[in-house]
């Protein structure tokens, strides 16, 4: 479209008509581009800057309500956060109590098992020493028994020739009633 501007305003001029051209006169013309230049601005600046600011007015007041609504929706989101903040932190401390109490309890359940393991291996021990004393009486007992027999066999040997042990023998047989 420009190319056929310039085309239509080189023929005008060439024809010589005076209407429609370039006008090479420097003041004259910046005065007249001036002049249509106003011209246009007045006419169709306060509907295009109207226009132009409404739009940038509507997109700025959009902006602020977006910027507000994230806002809100980051305050909510912050409130149902620190909420949650807080309930895990009850809960946490929840736990750590319920596990304090959980460990005073095995703590005392494992001390009253090892007095019950302690008071049944000294009763273990006692019966298991009692045993072993009776035990080793009893044996005392018996070496002591036959080292008497020992004892009294070898006096009695040495002792009895034939004519004691008749005499032994007579008076047994007479205590028994025999004579």
């Amino acid at each position: 479209m420009l190319n056929t501007l310039f085309i239509l305003a080189t023929e005008a001029h060439s024809a010589g008509e005076g209407g429609f051209g370039i006008n090479l006169d420097f003041l004259e013309a910046n005065l007249f581009n001036l002049a249509i230049l106003l011209g246009i601005i007045i006419y169709y600046a306060p509907k295009t800057l109207g226009k132009i600011l409404g739009d940038r007015r509507t997109k700025i007041a959009e902006a602020i309500q977006d910027a507000e609504t994230r806002q809100r929706q980051a305050a909510q989101t912050l409130a149902t956060e620190q909420d949650k903040l807080a309930k895990a932190k009850a809960e946490a401390t929840r736990i750590v109590q319920a596990a304090a109490q959980k460990a005073e309890a095995a703590r005392q359940e494992i001390a009253s098992q090892a007095d019950l393991d302690v008071q049944r291996l000294q009763e273990t021990a006692a019966k298991d020493l009692g045993a072993e004393q009776d035990r080793v009486i009893a044996e005392l007992k018996r070496r002591i028994a036959e080292q008497a027999l020992v004892k009294a066999e070898s006096d009695l040997r040495g002792r009895l020739n034939d004519r004691t042990q008749d005499q032994l023998i007579e008076r047994s047989i007479a205590q028994l009633g025999g004579r």
